[in-house]
């Protein structure tokens, strides 16, 4: 990859972000003061690297994934906000009264709004969580329902099927029992509890414990699993990208925005708290988005902010985006505005 070829492909790159048009050669010539034939052989040996492909519908060009890869490791260059950018950021800044985790979401609402892409923060609960409590209720004659709640108003559910001689009355009144035993208790000690005082006492009090204990230990660790506070912001903002323009692709992005398989992508991913691009396959969530992530520790509090867009995203002001984000809520301490 020589200079020019270097040029080209950020050219190539840029110019299709903001007119999402094939890129013809005939519109490089004057920015790259080479002839049209230069530029054609040029661009024919970008295609054969893999950097940048044909577009089906016109003789243009349009970068690959590998293109975009290359392009925000070697040839992004750092953007500064705009003055209108960081005001809208500031006033959130600004207003001491937000907890840390209502200024990063109303932060994301805001970048989703300024950049029409989807928002997502995924927040984790703080340590002084504590379990308000967990209920049993009964559906029918073997289905059972146990609800998780916490002091900070997490809620999580799970259904169970009971064994066909189960006296479902029993298994509820004794999750009563539980529950009053247990409210008030840490969320960090619910299970050391649970195995160590409650069982044997509901071990000499109830003949058929076993099931009740283990719906509480399954619907725990299931709530323990997903205890995560997620914020999505602009679902359909995605949806209005050029991208998707035809029923299929609306319905599959559509359908993965709304059952949140978008967390169990951000846990995929890497772990590291650098912000890292995920770009097509590499987001574990849709082959035609790229996934820009970054986690942020603030006041005893953790979590990770990520933007959903199109791989032809406007990646310099994202990135500066986040970062400037991030700075901000983890300098809120030491009184940094």
């Amino acid at each position: 990859m020589d200079d020019r070829k270097k040029e080209l492909l950020k050219e190539i790159v840029e110019n299709y972000v903001k007119t999402v048009k094939p890129v013809g050669s005939n519109s490089l010539c004057k920015k790259l003061k080479c002839s049209s034939a230069t530029i054609r052989n040029e661009m024919a040996l970008l295609e054969n690297m893999g950097y940048i492909e044909k577009n089906h519908i016109s003789s243009g060009r349009i970068p690959s994934e590998k293109g975009y890869r290359y392009y925000v490791e070697h040839l992004m260059q750092p953007k500064d906000l705009t003055g209108e950018d960081m005001l809208k950021l500031q006033t959130i800044f600004a207003n001491n009264e937000l907890e840390v985790n209502d200024a990063v979401t109303k932060c994301m609402e805001i970048i989703s709004d300024m950049t029409n892409y989807t928002s997502i923060v995924l927040g984790k609960n703080s340590s002084d969580n504590y379990l308000k409590q967990i209920n049993l209720i009964a559906l029918d004659e073997q289905k059972i329902i146990a609800i998780v709640c916490t002091d900070k108003g997490v809620v999580e559910n799970k259904q169970f099927i009971l064994p066909t001689d189960t006296d479902i009355l029993e298994v509820v009144k004794t999750g009563e029992m539980i529950n009053k035993m247990l409210v008030g208790t840490p969320i960090n000690n619910v299970a050391e509890k649970l195995e160590f005082e409650i069982k044997p006492i509901i071990a000499k009090k109830v003949k058929d414990y076993e099931t009740v204990y283990n719906i509480f230990y399954d619907a725990f660790n299931d709530f323990l699993h997903h205890n995560t506070n997620i914020h999505v912001s602009g679902r359909v903002n995605l949806l209005k990208e050029p991208e998707y323009d035809n029923t299929d692709s609306i319905k599959r992005i559509a359908s993965k925005l709304e059952d949140n398989s978008f967390k169990e992508m951000l846990d995929s991913i890497d772990g590291s708290e650098d912000l890292k691009i995920y770009i097509g396959e590499e987001s574990n969530f849709d082959d035609n988005v790229t996934v820009i992530k970054r986690k942020y520790k603030s006041g005893g509090e953790e979590g990770t902010i990520a933007i959903i867009g199109p791989k032809r995203m406007e990646y310099e002001r994202v990135v500066s985006l986040l970062n400037y984000m991030v700075d901000k809520i983890e300098g809120k301490d030491d009184g940094r505005e």
